[in-house]
């Protein structure tokens, strides 16, 4: 997501946060800005949109010259991508100066307290909250870093916050909470960053923070750490072993193999602030009037590629959860054939990008209909949220690889909260089931960590199976789409014929392609759940393993049942029906990844394929 530098030492520290910054562009971002301190006050640039912007402001207005600064690139949250909100910001002295990644939850009552004191808030966005909280607590204790593990101690939600002081013109004091924080340790210069490619040309000596700490870097004395309530830190250094251009990956050798590992982490992060303590949901993006949602009588996803295996996905939970009908469109046919739609639908448009075409003219037409429309987007101030009634973010930070990984968590989250608010709306679910469902969302975050800490086999039989010519997916219920989206996976990455059936059609037609040895991965539902539908798919298991199929079965712990008619088992761990397909995906993106490198392809960028598809 956003990108975060900062600097103490002998180099130009304007020069050091702006190479930085250009290192994490990779990040995606919409705005951008910079602070130094000199001459016994700050100085500062920021400018929407991307860093030529900025560098064009910092040569028509140069700053001074400076050993001490911080810079941000910023992927819009809490306020659009403008001037005034782009980092860093301000108190009302222009004394303090502070950089932020992540979502203060509790900003807004924090803001109407600073209102009352007499302080002045001049942008949209949470983070000036704490510049303006940093002053007050600053100016009782003169020392920045207890100033920030006060101000720590007040905040709510996800956040690494990096700040300076004009009274303290060799200090940079940084902060952390579930959002990344790395300190650079040089000769006689430091370095904070949320990732080790702001700085990796300087030094490759990092520590890493640890959560609810506190780092304070001063040129003359180095890096010290602490917890927000004081107490000295256990930190841990490491040496970077990787070079300048791989950074930017963190060690992986693909974006994909980065963006998969990174899974576990963007389904919380999405999941952040979204229900309160007595189990209401609370989707501040989604301001259609409760009323109107009473009204809906159908609900349309439109989507294109993995994003409408994810609304096939959905369409089992808005059904399950609120009784409407729900009909799954193809962004690029929809408007061709004539929808049905009125007042009274609601189209669910999902983008990664915020750019795809189709999605953005089924969206037109769906609303020249004069129906509402709600966007599922990871990309803030896109077009298509800008076009909707309503948008969901999802917060699986930039996308970089083609194939789609953890954008597809992600939005299979949103749907789920999507799901569970009209039912909270329509009065289909109470506050207690919907408390109960989230548990089990928030749970999925440990149980994908546990997934991708078991994929050695999978990766080892991916690479067995890189000769085959084919390879085929079954499953049913939510386990078709799940299926679908294996296949199209690889596709997109290894240019091999792969296809998705329900296991119900098999003997409707697809059984005639089972030979001796073709690989057939089967998605298995749990047998707590909906056990009619775990004893159909064993049964089809059998058929096509007696037909010579070579089986791989996913399946979740302590089901013992499918063991007998699996050549390969993978094992993922238990999970209500409906959010399965959270954990299963994961192998199928493991398995396409590998087998598509072992063929010797380039993963992050297939052939032929575009990252957003901005033409129909």
């Amino acid at each position: 997501m956003c990108g975060i530098v900062g600097y103490v030492g002998p180099q130009s520290a304007l020069d050091v946060v702006m190479a930085g910054l250009k290192r994490l562009e990779y990040r995606g971002y919409d705005s951008a800005g910079v602070a130094v301190l000199a001459d016994g006050g700050l100085a500062t640039a920021k400018r929407a949109g991307k860093l030529v912007n900025l560098d064009k402001e910092l040569s028509e207005h140069p700053l001074p010259s400076a050993a001490t600064g911080i810079g941000h690139t910023r992927w819009a949250t809490h306020g659009g991508p403008t001037d005034a909100n782009a980092h860093p910001h301000l108190d009302n002295a222009g004394r303090v100066a502070v950089v932020h990644n992540g979502i203060i939850e509790n900003f807004a009552p924090l803001r109407a307290e600073l209102a009352e004191r007499g302080h002045a808030l001049g942008s949209e966005t949470d983070t000036e909250v704490v510049a303006h909280l940093l002053a007050e607590e600053y100016s009782s204790c003169t020392d920045l870093a207890e100033a920030m593990r006060l101000v720590c101690r007040r905040l709510e939600g996800a956040f690494t916050l990096v700040a300076v002081h004009a009274d303290a013109p060799d200090v940079v004091v940084g902060a952390r909470r579930n959002s990344p924080l790395v300190v650079g340790v040089g000769e006689g210069e430091y370095f904070l960053a949320s990732d080790v490619a702001a700085f990796i040309a300087h030094t490759r000596d990092a520590v890493e923070l640890g959560q609810d700490q506190v780092v304070e870097l001063r040129r003359d004395e180095g890096v010290s750490v602490t917890a927000f309530d004081g107490t000295p830190a256990d930190v841990r250094s490491y040496h970077v072993d990787w070079d300048a251009s791989a950074a930017e990956k963190a060690g992986y050798a693909s974006f994909m193999l980065k963006e998969i590992a990174e899974q576990p982490k963007a389904v919380a992060d999405t999941l952040i602030g979204r229900i309160d303590g007595s189990g209401t949901l609370s989707l501040d993006e989604v301001r259609i009037p409760a009323g109107v949602l009473r009204e809906v009588d159908k609900v349309v996803v439109v989507a294109c590629g993995t994003a409408f295996h994810a609304g096939l996905i959905a369409k089992y939970a808005i059904e399950h959860w609120t009784r409407i009908p729900c009909e799954v469109e193809l962004a690029s046919e929809f408007r061709y054939r004539d929808p049905i739609l009125d007042q009274r639908t609601l189209v669910v448009a999902i983008s990664q990008s915020g750019e795809t075409m189709d999605t953005l003219m089924a969206l037109r037409h769906a609303r020249e209909q004069g129906a509402r429309v709600l966007a599922i987007c990871n990309t803030n101030g896109s077009t298509i949220p800008r076009e909707s009634d309503a948008v969901l973010y999802t917060h699986a930070g930039p996308e970089v690889a083609v194939a789609s990984t953890k954008a597809f968590l992600t939005q299979l989250v949103a749907c789920y909260l999507v799901a569970l608010y009209l039912g909270q709306v329509r009065g289909t679910k109470y506050g207690d089931e919907i408390g109960d469902v989230v548990r089990d969302l928030s749970g999925i975050s440990d149980a994908v960590e546990r997934v991708l800490g078991t994929m050695d086999p999978v990766r080892e039989l991916a690479r067995s199976l890189a000769h085959k010519k084919t390879v085929l997916f079954l499953g049913r219920h939510v386990g078709h789409p799940v299926a679908l989206e294996g296949a199209l996976k690889l596709k997109e990455l290894a240019y091999m014929h792969a296809e998705g059936f329900a296991a119900g059609e098999l003997k409707h037609g697809p059984i005639a392609l089972i030979e001796e040895d073709l690989p057939v991965v089967v998605v298995v539902p749990s047998p707590r759940g909906r056990s009619i539908l775990h004893d159909k798919i064993v049964s089809n298991i059998q058929e096509i393993r007696a037909r010579g199929a070579r089986t791989i079965v996913i399946a979740e712990e302590g089901d013992e049942a499918v063991v007998p008619y699996a050549d390969h088992l993978v094992r993922v761990p238990a999970t209500p029906t409906l959010l399965q397909p959270l954990v299963t995906t994961v192998p199928l993106q493991v398995f396409a990844c590998e087998l598509a490198t072992a063929r010797g392809n380039e993963v992050d960028q297939p052939r032929n394929l575009a990252k957003s598809v901005t033409v129909e």
